[in-house]
């Protein structure tokens, strides 16, 4: 197994693309560290203590890896893209103009793409503003 580890390692071009992902997660995991401008952290922190006996919250910030109910930077994860992609899948069945540019191949494809991306940070945008909004309320840890 070591071995194998050591091998993909002086191949190049795998090594290349191993130490690229390790950067990725690297700035991942740094990103869902910082906090957020503007959030007080002692506050956070008074609140994830009081979030520790309550499930619902637990599981929330267990699928944004931690980061979500600590108002990180990285908070939003991969769900305004994945939100984002869904909606243009829906909207090339429904617009001519997207199925056109669908039905046109690899070029159509790479403008459907930078659409997806468009949207991404459209939606990211939104909800982002939607969480710091609620954390300004106090609406964000309800019930506890």
């Amino acid at each position: 197994m070591l071995s194998a580890f050591a091998n993909a390692f002086r191949t190049p071009d795998l090594r290349r693309k191993l130490l690229f992902v390790l950067l990725i997660v690297m700035i991942f995991r740094l990103g869902s560290r910082v906090p957020t401008p503007g959030v007080h952290v002692a506050n956070v922190d008074a609140c994830l203590n009081d979030v520790e006996s309550n499930g619902l919250y637990q599981l929330v910030n267990l699928f944004s890896g931690g980061a979500l109910l600590q108002l990180t930077i990285f908070a939003l994860g991969i769900m305004p893209y994945i939100t984002a992609s869904i909606i243009l899948q829906l909207l090339v069945v429904v617009i001519p103009r997207l199925e056109a540019l669908k039905k046109e191949g690899r070029a159509g494809q790479t403008k459907i793409t930078q659409y997806t991306r468009y949207l991404t940070l459209g939606l990211a945008l939104l909800r982002a503003t939607g969480i710091v909004a609620l954390a300004r309320s106090g609406n964000l840890l309800r019930g506890l």
